[in-house]
């Protein structure tokens, strides 16, 4: 095999692998009422209440706030369903690099970016709407994790680039 196809084969492998936790992470906003009361079954379950109470009021809290939502202002978890929506379109823009990497690394760099950008929200936002700071780190981790598969890519690309491989042979091999 040769070097352009071992990036090639490396930068898609990372893709579709950053491609599936998004789009996973997006699903998973869909159902969060369900998922809320399944999460505090288990964590009840596997005695959490014991060692990690505070885990645990949080998740009965936001689990006890989604059951209200649910019941009484279905329209708020609306919201919810519009983030999974765009986790999901997100993930579809990453077609691009992964047909052609070297002309799309902007959207590579565009979700860096968007990683970055999380820090702040969660330490600005957080607090503003009381959620416990170390639910804030946990927020945060989505961004600090979500950057090295990326930033592994932009690497590749970047050597994929150097090496000359013209547009069309990249989206050919696609």
């Amino acid at each position: 095999m040769s070097e352009r196809a071992a990036l090639l084969k490396g930068i898609r492998v990372w893709l579709v692998l950053f491609v599936a936790c998004l789009a996973l992470s997006g699903a998973t906003a869909f159902p969060l009422v369900h998922e809320l009361r399944w999460t505090e079954s288990v964590l009840r379950a596997v005695s959490v209440p014991d060692h990690l109470p505070g885990l645990m009021a949080w998740i009965t809290r936001v689990r006890d706030g989604l059951d209200t939502a649910d019941t009484d202002y279905p329209f708020l978890l609306y919201g919810t369903d519009w983030l999974a929506f765009a986790h999901l379109v997100i993930a579809v823009a990453f077609y691009g690099p992964y047909r052609d990497p070297v002309r799309n690394i902007w959207v590579v760099e565009f979700a860096m970016i968007a990683c970055a950008g999380i820090i702040p929200l969660a330490l600005i936002c957080g607090p503003l709407r009381g959620i416990p700071f170390w639910w804030s780190l946990i927020d945060m981790s989505f961004g600090v994790f979500g950057v090295i598969p990326l930033h592994v890519v932009r690497r590749k690309i970047k050597r994929l680039e150097a090496i000359g491989v013209p547009a069309s042979a990249a989206a050919s091999a696609a």
